[in-house]
């Protein structure tokens, strides 16, 4: 029988892991220190795998369905979810690693260790407060140059 909101507020920790269905593998996994984690069990390549998907309430009933739903049509499509998943999380770490702030921070490192004057690196960095308002948080990859 699926889980309802009412249910998961008042379901209290036990002195052991206590999981909750809700149907189509998704579980609530209730900590003996009282924190509740959703979990999705799923069968793929022929084994038992579970994916983390987030912890309650801070990803409600709603997402976690969602995030049912998103896996189910991952299975479908022949792909496995947790894969996927480490996969956009490294894609996630490289575009935030190469932002304007990232690469203008390591622009300003370099001349510090090449021991350029003060007055040049205030400069730097007076230039580089100017275009962070409106660019630092793009990454370089989508910046072009329009001449």
């Amino acid at each position: 029988m699926p889980l309802t909101d009412i249910e998961i507020r008042k379901a209290k920790a036990g002195d052991r892991l206590i999981k909750l269905s809700d149907g189509g593998g998704l579980q609530l996994w209730i900590m003996p220190d009282g924190a509740k984690r959703w979990r999705l069990a799923y069968r793929f390549g022929g084994g038992q795998k579970t994916l983390a998907i987030g912890v309650y309430p801070a990803t409600g009933l709603r997402e976690a369905r969602d995030a049912r739903e998103e896996v189910r049509r991952l299975l479908g499509a022949g792909t496995d979810p947790s894969f996927a998943k480490k996969v956009a999380k490294a894609n996630q770490a490289t575009a935030s690693a190469n932002t304007f702030d990232a690469i203008a921070a390591e622009l300003l490192e370099k001349k510090r260790r090449e021991s350029k004057a003060d007055r040049t690196l205030g400069k730097l960095e007076w230039l580089l407060s100017l275009a962070r308002p409106a660019i630092g948080s793009r990454p370089i990859s989508q910046m072009v140059n329009r001449h």
